[in-house]
């Protein structure tokens, strides 16, 4: 475990020992027993998430594509077609996916798209309303579109529209789909987490969240359009061991996403499809051979420009399939399980 993590960070010895009985998180079903039983038959594996941000991505479908960031929820049909058949890829491979939606996607005339994802089995988080960033502490960064409208936040202090506005996609999801979120991503990713905003992690826990994913490692990559070296992809690797799961002081679970996520690599490095691939395949064996997690990152408004043929999802899953008695595919939730335990 890398030495950056505080004291109270969690190894993966005890990470992966833990199996006893507890309930984390917001959850949409299950019993005790049904999470022991889970917990139980992961031990000792490798845990693998495959997540979904649920929002559309600037520079997608086009490198001249901006106006995402100001309606965020509003998916294309293309954005919502590329998560449904996902969704079935994975739940074929006998496995889950764990979804983040931003609230405004509810906004939206017609979800049942959404809802047979999770008549599916698959999981939905928050990720707030309008993909804010919840470490702001002024108006103007809390999204762009309070900025160019900053009469949308009502002359709210910047705390507590991040707190309204998270609280909002949980009143939006229960009446749209009639659940409650599992778990909560933070609209981008910070090097630090957490760890020095224990004012954030209140909030999260006042709000009933026991855990969440907002960790993202520091790691290089490549100018654009540069095939990665080895060296480069090696530092990647080496990112996975500060994207293990950890306590924060006040007991709050964090579950990072491990690099290098699709927008790491399909914005700012403009990598080319066998690139990515490989990085996610040395990054899937890093976590079987170490029995560690990998929680993969994309957003389905950016696969189906880069991946259309699902090959990412496609060699996650035969890749932990073909090591089933080392590793699986579990949603943050069973994650959070095993650290909690």
């Amino acid at each position: 475990m890398s030495t950056t993590f505080q004291d109270n960070d969690l190894s993966r010895r005890a990470f992966l020992a833990g199996c006893a009985a507890s309930t984390i998180g917001l959850t949409v079903t299950g019993s005790h027993a049904a999470e022991s039983d889970t917990r139980r038959a992961n031990d000792g594996k490798a845990l693998v998430a495959i997540t979904f941000d649920l929002e559309m991505s600037r520079n997608f479908p086009t490198r001249e594509t901006t106006h995402w960031d100001y309606e965020k929820g509003n998916l294309n049909e293309e954005t919502k077609r590329y998560s449904v058949e996902a969704a079935r890829r994975v739940k074929e491979a006998g496995a889950l996916m764990h979804f983040f939606a931003v609230g405004r996607v509810f906004e939206q005339e017609n979800v049942d798209w959404l809802r047979a994802i999770v008549e599916a089995g698959h999981l939905v988080g928050n990720h707030t309303y309008d993909h804010v960033n919840v470490l702001a502490t002024k108006l103007e960064e809390v999204q762009f579109r309070f900025h160019r409208s900053p009469w949308l936040a009502a002359g709210k202090a910047p705390a507590d529209l991040i707190r309204d506005n998270i609280r909002l996609c949980e009143v939006a999801m229960q009446s749209r789909l009639g659940i409650k979120p599992v778990g909560f991503r933070t609209p981008g990713g910070f090097s630090n987490g957490l760890r020095d905003r224990p004012d954030v992690r209140a909030m999260l826990q006042d709000l009933g969240y026991s855990w969440i994913s907002g960790l993202y490692p520091p790691h290089p990559n490549t100018e654009p359009m540069q095939e990665p070296s080895r060296a480069i992809m090696d530092a990647i690797i080496a990112a996975h061991a500060n994207a293990q799961p950890f306590r924060y002081p006040d007991g709050l679970i964090e579950i990072p996403m491990s690099p290098i996520s699709d927008i790491g690599a399909f914005r700012t490095g403009q990598w080319k499809l066998e690139w990515f691939l490989t990085a996610v395949r040395e990054s899937v064996e890093w976590a079987i051979e170490h029995r560690a997690v990998f929680d993969f990152l994309a957003h389905p408004s950016c696969m189906y420009v880069v991946d259309p043929e699902f090959k990412t999802i496609e060699l996650i899953c035969e890749l932990v399939n073909k090591h089933s008695d080392r590793a699986a595919i579990v949603g943050l939730d069973t994650i959070a399980q095993h650290v909690a335990s």
